[in-house]
């Protein structure tokens, strides 16, 4: 394509993005003056205790503020005819949720890029953040990407790195790459659409994968290290929470630390006057915050003086 875009406003954009990660990117592009001319998000879905509650994505919702369009069909892969009446320049991708078939990414005259949460090739996939504090990374990043069949392999336009703090968890870190892509997208897009932003291709011999998080992971694994365990509840906190079983209800943890004063067996859940701990293959973990199935989250004193357990050790599953 030879037109050259001389300012945002010329350069129409639609929008892939479903979670709150994904809404500042859109926000600042709309500031920036970028004229977006849909978003494209995963359905509505019903959440809540009963299931009753609608919610709607953050995505979408940014869109409906500034009256954008928004489209949202169930199988992108098998429904985009709608995108074939749109007039856009180029797409622009975070967190969206699904596979996008190389027959829509043909319809950007100027190409499609993606806002991926991690260093790549380091961390390819559905779970990035998570992951990285799994693993125990000390940083992660954006990067800006095109978006090829291949998941998360086309060549990278640029990268900025963000620091993992000792108590970050996916929700805090998800909240500095958040802002690190708005900043990034704001600035790259304009020389991307322009073809003056040059892609290095990925290495293939550096790719790792960042496997999603299944409901059964949130079963808080037990035998792991004290610091490979605190790691793990940071990794799913705030959502979905890491959980144990308590005499036959689920005990979420959202926060802990490595307590080096304490031995106790794996598995062993010992409330004390001055906190609750679990045992771990090299010591154990003081819980901070924490929530009893059908109770309140709250911290670990808290809950403590409402369980009335008087120091009765417990074995947890």
């Amino acid at each position: 394509m030879n037109r050259m875009f001389t300012n945002p406003e010329s350069v129409r954009v639609l929008y892939l993005g479903t979670p709150a990660i994904a809404a500042l990117p859109l926000e600042k592009l709309i500031a920036a003056g970028y004229t977006i001319v849909g978003v494209v998000s995963q359905e509505d879905k019903r959440g809540g205790r009963n299931g009753t509650k609608l919610e709607v994505p953050a995505v979408k919702q940014v869109a409906l503020a500034h009256a954008i369009p928004v489209f949202q069909p169930h199988r992108i892969r098998q429904d985009y005819e709608w995108a074939k009446s749109l007039s856009f320049d180029v797409i622009v991708c975070m967190a969206y949720g699904q596979i996008v078939p190389t027959g829509f990414l043909n319809l950007s005259p100027c190409g499609a890029v993606n806002l991926h949460a991690s260093l790549l090739p380091h961390l390819r996939g559905a779970a990035p953040i998570q992951r990285a504090i799994l693993e125990g990374d000390h940083e992660s990043g954006i990067s800006l990407m095109e978006m090829v069949a291949a998941m998360d392999a086309g060549q990278v336009y640029d990268q900025v790195r963000v620091p993992i703090g000792a108590k970050d968890t996916t929700t805090s870190l998800s909240d500095k790459l958040s802002n690190a892509a708005a900043d990034l997208i704001v600035h790259d897009l304009l020389p991307y659409v322009n073809g003056t932003l040059k892609g290095v291709p990925q290495d293939e011999n550096q790719v790792s994968f960042a496997k999603k998080i299944l409901p059964e992971d949130e079963h808080l694994p037990l035998g792991l290290t004290s610091v490979a365990t605190e790691r793990y509840i940071r990794a799913l906190a705030d959502l979905p929470g890491a959980y144990v079983i308590v005499d036959g209800k689920k005990l979420k943890i959202f926060s802990a630390s490595v307590a080096l004063d304490r031995k106790l067996d794996v598995g062993e859940l010992l409330p004390e006057k001055s906190g609750l701990y679990l045992g771990c293959f090299d010591g154990a973990l003081k819980l901070e915050e924490v929530q009893y199935e059908g109770k309140k989250r709250m911290d670990a004193k808290s809950f403590l003086n409402g369980a009335h357990w008087n120091g009765e050790r417990k074995i947890v599953q």
